[in-house]
């Protein structure tokens, strides 16, 4: 696979990652918000850039801050910093209508993102999306320790499947508590979004991603669930339903 290299763009916290290919301007754009520390260079994000680069659509993937090549540790970063970067990165780096495609974590700053730019974001696909996961997710499940941990010494280090130990601070928290956004409707217009959901998901239930579906005010809103499917859908039929799926949009928008 042949991609333009990384580059870096200072935002108002430190650096911003990303890699970018421009496309046809007449197509809609694609965006990929990737997951709570993941970064860009996983396989869904690199393989679905290498098929928008094969039908001409304009592509950028990037790193938050505190995540992949960022410069910020991953510790003083909150979903706030997240928002920010995914809006700075939209307004920065992409021109026109896009598609915003969000996996895990970046379901949410794909919503926040989605509702800040109501003009430039004319579809969306969540993969296993995870908006306000910091509240109805983790602090719903700590222990009575777990908390007093985070309360007392202002974090608590969660043990990881995929890599090491990692901290869940009291400022993640907080900031997570201030954006929360499924306690409402959440008004996209009337844009298309498809969910992707595996039922095996030991990380984002199934129930959490059906109560996202509910609260979007879009009629426009297909539910996809993958009875076999886990968290991270990166098996190869997993990646090419997501392919499937997003040019689907860009095909209904005419692009």
């Amino acid at each position: 696979m042949s991609f333009a290299s990384t580059e870096f763009i200072e935002s108002p916290a430190g650096k911003i990652a990303y890699r970018r290919t421009l496309g046809n301007a007449d197509k809609v754009g694609l965006v990929w918000c990737g997951g709570l520390r993941s970064d860009m260079m996983g396989g869904k994000a690199t393989e679905l850039h290498q098929a928008a680069i094969e039908a001409d659509h304009s592509f950028l993937r990037f790193d938050y801050t505190g995540h992949g090549e960022s410069d910020v540790p991953f510790a003083q970063t909150t979903i706030a910093d997240w928002k920010r970067d995914a809006i700075f990165a939209i307004d920065e780096l992409t021109n026109g209508p896009l598609i915003l495609v969000g996996s895990s974590m970046g379901g949410w700053t794909s919503l926040l993102s989605a509702m800040a730019r109501p003009d430039r974001i004319k579809g969306m696909v969540l993969i296993a999306p995870a908006p306000d996961f910091t509240e109805k997710l983790m602090w719903k499940e700590f222990t009575s320790e777990q908390r007093r941990q985070v309360e007392e010494e202002g974090f608590w280090m969660r043990p990881s499947p995929y890599e090491g130990d990692y901290p869940i601070t009291k400022d993640l928290l907080d900031a997570g508590r201030a954006l929360q956004i499924m306690d409402a409707p959440i008004d996209l217009g009337e844009i298309p979004v498809r969910i992707i959901q595996g039922m095996r998901d030991d990380a984002v239930p199934w129930t959490h991603a059906q109560e996202l579906m509910n609260v979007i005010t879009s009629e426009d809103v297909h539910f996809h669930m993958v009875k076999d499917g886990d968290h991270r859908m990166s098996r190869p039929q997993d990646i090419a339903l997501i392919k499937e799926t997003v040019f689907d949009i860009a095909r209904k928008l005419g692009g």
